[in-house]
This record gives C-alpha cells, sequence and structure tokens, in this order.
C-alpha cells in the first residue's frame, strides 16, 4: 500500500489529512460525533462526495434530532445516561424559521415564523430523509473513547464505541478525521451562589424545566436573562443592562443574586424577597467525556483551545469542533462550518501552520479581552458572526451566507429587545431576490 498525501502534513507548511490508495485513491473514513443538526448537516455534506469520504455518524439516540428531541424525563435516562434535551413543553424559537433554516433546505412555507421545537425536529428529521442520512447513522450508540495515534506525520483516530444498554461491550474502528458535533445544552452549569446549600427552597436548572405549570402560586426568582431566561422567566434577576421591554404584569426585573438565605434572596441593590423557587437559567458546559488527554484539548473558564477559527484542533487538524459558538444564527453557521472544514479535509483549502493558527486564536482573544469581556465569552459572537461567516467561505473558496440572513437577524433582535412578550407574534417572509425581506402577518 502507498501512503498518498493531497497536501503535506507539517507544523510548518499547509496541512491536510492523508489518505492511502493501491490503484485508485481510497476513501477518506470520516467519523461524526452526534446526530443532531450539526452532526447531520456533516453528514450531508460528506455524503455528498462518496467516492472522497467514508462517513460513520454515531449518536446515543434512537433518532435522529439531538437537543431537539423532547422528552418529559430528566436527569438520567432509561439507560442512566443524561437527558441530553433541554426542550421544554412551551418552547417555540427565539429565531424565525426563515433564518433558522440550512441553506438551500427551508421549512416548510406554511409553518409561522416562530416554530414549535416539534416542528423543528421534524424539520431536521425531513432533512435526514431527503438526504438519505439514515444509512450512515449507529443510533442508540455511545462513543466512548477517541484517541489519535500518530505514524510519522499522519494520525490515525481509534473510535471506541459501545451500545447504550451494553456498555462493557466495546468496538473500536479506526477513522482518518473525526468530527465533534455533540453540542453544547447537556451538561448544565451551576454557579456558585452564597447561601446556596443553606436555601430551603427548590431549586432548578432550565434544562429539567418542562412544564410552567409546576410554579402556580409560587415565587420564582429566574436566574438569568439570556435566550431561557428571557423565555420562561417569571421573576427574572440578572446581571446585565435591565432589558428595554414591556414585560408580563407578573414579570419584574431585578440585579444579580448576592445571597441566598433560608427563603429568601438578596439582590444586588440589597433588597430582599420571599421566594419559593430559584430557577438557573445559568447556561451549559461544554462536555467531551470521550476524548483522550493525548488530545491535549484544554477547557477551561467556557474557553476551548486549541481551534483555529472555532473549529479545527490546530495540533490535529484531522479533528474539528462543529458548533461550539454561542449566539449565533446556529443551522446556517454549522453549515459554513462544516463546509469550511471539508475544504481543509479534501486539500483544497492549505490550513495555515500551526503556529499561525494559534498565533490567529490568540489575536482573536486578546480582542475580546480588550473589549472588556470575560473569559467565557470566546466563543461568543452576536454581531461578529456575520464577518466571521464571510471569512470562513472566503478561506474555503465556498458561497456565503445569503445578506437577507444577517438583515432578517438583526431586525429580530431589535424587535426583541423591544417587546419580548409579543415579538413572535410577527411573521416574515423573504422576497425572490432573497436579499430583502418582509412583514407578512401580526
Amino acid at each position: 500500500m502507498i501512503a498518498f498525501k493531497l497536501r503535506p502534513q507539517s507544523t510548518e507548511g499547509s496541512r491536510s489529512v492523508y489518505c492511502c490508495w493501491r490503484k485508485k485513491i481510497m476513501a477518506i473514513r470520516v467519523a461524526v460525533i452526534g446526530a443532531g443538526a450539526a452532526g447531520l448537516c456533516a453528514v450531508r455534506h460528506l455524503t455528498a462526495r462518496p467516492s472522497i469520504f467514508h462517513t460513520v455518524c454515531f449518536d446515543k439516540n434512537s433518532i435522529e434530532g439531538g437537543t431537539w428531541i423532547y422528552t418529559e424525563e430528566t436527569g438520567s435516562d432509561k439507560y442512566g445516561l443524561p437527558v441530553q434535551s433541554s426542550m421544554y413543553k412551551n418552547l417555540r424559537t427565539n429565531l424565525p424559521k426563515e433564518v433558522m433554516a440550512f441553506p438551500g433546505f427551508p421549512f416548510r412555507s406554511s409553518l409561522p415564523s416562530f416554530i414549535k421545537h416539534d416542528d423543528v425536529l421534524e424539520y431536521l428529521q425531513e432533512y435526514t430523509k431527503h438526504y438519505d442520512l439514515h444509512k450512515c447513522i449507529k443510533f442508540e450508540t455511545l462513543v466512548q473513547h477517541v484517541r489519535p495515534e500518530v505514524h510519522g506525520d499522519k494520525t490515525q483516530w481509534h473510535v471506541s464505541y459501545s451500545n447504550v444498554g451494553q456498555r462493557d461491550e466495546t468496538k473500536t474502528e479506526i477513522f482518518d478525521v473525526v468530527m465533534v458535533c455533540n453540542g453544547h445544552y447537556e451538561v448544565p452549569l451551576y454557579p456558585k451562589i452564597p447561601g446556596l446549600d443553606d436555601f430551603e427552597g427548590d431549586v432548578i436548572h432550565s434544562h429539567c424545566y418542562r412544564h410552567p405549570e409546576q410554579f402556580t402560586g409560587k415565587r420564582v426568582v429566574c436566574l438569568g436573562a439570556a435566550a431561557s431566561g428571557q423565555d420562561i422567566a417569571l421573576y427574572m434577576s440578572h446581571n446585565k443592562a435591565m432589558l428595554q421591554t414591556v414585560l408580563p404584569d407578573n414579570v419584574e426585573q431585578r440585579p444579580g443574586i448576592k445571597q441566598l438565605n433560608k427563603h429568601s434572596v438578596i439582590f444586588k441593590d440589597d433588597s430582599e424577597e420571599d421566594i419559593d423557587v430559584l430557577l438557573l437559567c445559568t447556561g451549559y458546559l461544554y462536555n467531551f467525556p470521550f476524548l483522550s488527554e493525548d488530545i491535549g484539548l484544554q477547557v477551561e473558564e467556557e474557553r476551548i483551545w486549541p481551534l483555529y477559527k472555532h473549529v479545527i484542533h490546530t495540533h490535529y487538524p484531522s479533528l474539528s469542533f462543529i458548533g461550539i459558538l454561542k449566539t449565533i444564527c446556529p443551522f446556517p453557521a454549522f453549515d459554513m462550518q462544516v463546509r469550511f472544514v471539508i475544504a481543509g479535509i479534501d486539500g483544497s483549502m492549505p490550513l495555515p501552520s500551526e503556529e499561525e493558527m494559534n498565533k490567529d486564536i490568540d489575536k482573536d482573544f486578546k480582542l475580546r479581552l480588550s473589549e472588556g469581556l470575560p473569559v467565557r465569552y470566546a466563543h461568543n459572537m452576536g454581531p461578529r458572526q456575520w464577518r466571521y461567516n464571510d471569512g470562513l467561505a472566503e478561506m474555503a473558496k465556498i458561497k456565503p451566507l445569503p445578506e437577507v440572513v444577517e438583515k432578517l437577524y438583526d431586525y429580530v433582535h431589535e424587535t426583541r429587545v423591544k417587546d419580548i412578550a409579543g415579538y413572535k407574534s410577527v411573521n416574515y417572509s423573504i422576497e425572490g431576490d432573497k436579499d430583502m425581506f418582509k412583514v407578512v402577518e401580526t
């Protein structure tokens, strides 16, 4: 067997992965971990080129969809594994379907702009069926360990996995490339709050929230004012500037929590309220329990390092992470990242040296710190996402996202800030030339 490299892989020049051939080039074996939106997107683009890529996707659920698979279960499932879904019964998207869709695969036009979680799951299932992705997915399969094995300047990945109900019986396969798409809405982040251990009321993370009825007649402090905090708030305590919006009569804003007592909360303005429930809308932790320590991935204060363009491991460029970014238009961003990674895999986009990629990471991180952002905002994008996406498209020489996605996303953000209770009543349409949108009804 002769080793054939598409681009030289070294720390000094452009980097890519290797493939092997006898009389012809053999397909590059790619392991995709996770069959949520990011993983399905990866499989869709990889399977579009079967002569180049052989794709295997692993997911612990029995169906595709990841966090969009609603379940009444919280805590652990029947196999003793953490419940992945953070969906609650009445959840509707906080972005209109017109900007949420994967490029070239719109949601059903009969749906309203702000759709239910089961509409999103149905969309992902239709996406899977349309591109015939089931043939590549191993369901009810838990990836237990991923480790690199280096042979000269080529890395192979040993992926060990098992059936979720028989975790003592593992199998191992070897891959050329690993794409991690396991999401980041599964492991709740619990903040350290003085007096939390003494509080005698109920403490629940939004990850385990399912129904509002359980809080009927109770005094609730909802800590956090990001997407989930705004959406399910009763009392709303947070450290951000006060939201400039009309709130429901049973909701009031307070500053962050200073301390908890047995039956009350003291806010940072020293006001005190008796409460029954503390509902934590405080986000999630990145979690990659299957990755070997040999990989050298560092996760500290919600910063993952070293990931070039928040995606590609700089020392092992055949290892990538799709979808770790926060505050983004997710499905289009996943599509852009996947195509960016594939361009690096197939050799059409030479990557910089490891040193140059690390310098790029450092430059981005220091810029954020200079703007007063904390370390935990290392992967938050917001307005940055549009230039970021354009940059990936330019490097990979792929089609950028339509400008209307940015325009409508930003417009909805402005509307949400002004009317958090009513902004989801608006419907939108994108005009035929796809660079304009309009409000079609309220």
